[in-house]
């Protein structure tokens, strides 16, 4: 029997679901599949390409890659799928022999999660918290399902700039502009939806990534976090009467593309989104 060995690196991580996910579909094939934290917190060295060569020497068949990993990872590999290249982000690698090669699903995550959660929302302007590894791989996505304009914000305005300058490039111009943190809130008064991709909200990273004030009933709010699933920013929403998208389905649609590429196998979403939603429970 083939077995597969899989690694998640991040800052923060000691909480995540994906060991579970991914180790419960892995059990509906039959396989044996073994799913473990590598936390920056926790390990030395944390230089990221070290840790992509001791994974390959050890014999992992790939990795997940998450905060604050996303985009630093991209040196350290021998190859980018053009997914990955296009969005200069990675969250998943497999090795192919002695080659690391990185790929992205993130994109796809979050494009499967809002067709399936917010389906009818209205997508004239969205504004976006955050431009690192997760922000570029969502604003691909919701310019990919029509958005017709994405305003980033992020604490880092070059790196905002410098991601509405490559998303201008593959969508045109004017489809995505920036605003400064000072601007978010005249920005969001006209709005349609607020997708928050920075970790803000995390069990790691606690609080709202946005004075509350900033939020009103037009809107509809998504959030990438998982864990917790129900984030202060989501709860704030719902009292104002927003509709709200967590980011469960984003984490199993996801893993679901990230565990095809690791075993070849075709995983069901549908039960890893059951899988979930009992281990946010537990």
């Amino acid at each position: 029997m083939t077995a597969h060995l899989i690694g998640l690196i991040g800052s923060g991580i000691a909480t995540s679901l994906s060991p579970a996910l991914h180790e419960r579909e892995a059990d509906h094939h039959g396989l044996r599949y073994l799913y473990k934290i590598i936390d920056l917190d926790d390990v030395a060295p944390d230089d990221p390409g070290e840790l992509i060569r001791a994974a390959r020497r050890l014999g992992y068949t790939g990795l997940n890659i998450t905060h604050p990993c996303k985009q630093t990872v991209i040196p350290h590999l021998d190859e980018l799928s053009p997914d990955a290249a296009r969005l200069g982000a990675v969250n998943t690698v497999t090795f192919d022999g002695p080659r690391a090669i990185g790929h992205n699903t993130d994109w796809t995550g979050f494009a499967h999660s809002f067709a399936r959660g917010l389906p009818d929302a209205p997508t004239g302007h969205i504004v976006q918290l955050g431009a690192g590894g997760a922000g570029a791989a969502v604003a691909h996505a919701l310019l990919t399902l029509g958005a017709d304009r994405l305003t980033l914000v992020d604490t880092d305005p070059a790196r905002a700039r410098s991601l509405a300058a490559e998303l201008a490039r593959h969508f045109g111009s004017g489809r995505a502009r920036t605003a400064t943190t000072a601007d978010l809130a005249a920005a969001l008064r006209h709005a349609d939806g607020l997708v928050n991709t920075t970790p803000i909200g995390m069990t790691a990273h606690p609080g709202t990534p946005l004075p509350a004030g900033h939020l009103h009933a037009g809107l509809w709010v998504a959030d990438i976090v998982y864990r917790p699933l129900d984030t202060r920013l989501l709860q704030r929403a719902r009292r104002l009467g927003c509709r709200t998208l967590d980011g469960g389905g984003m984490v199993v649609f996801q893993a679901a593309d990230a565990f095809r590429l690791f075993t070849g196998l075709e995983p069901d979403p549908d039960r890893m989104l059951t899988h979930l939603s009992t281990l946010v429970t537990t």
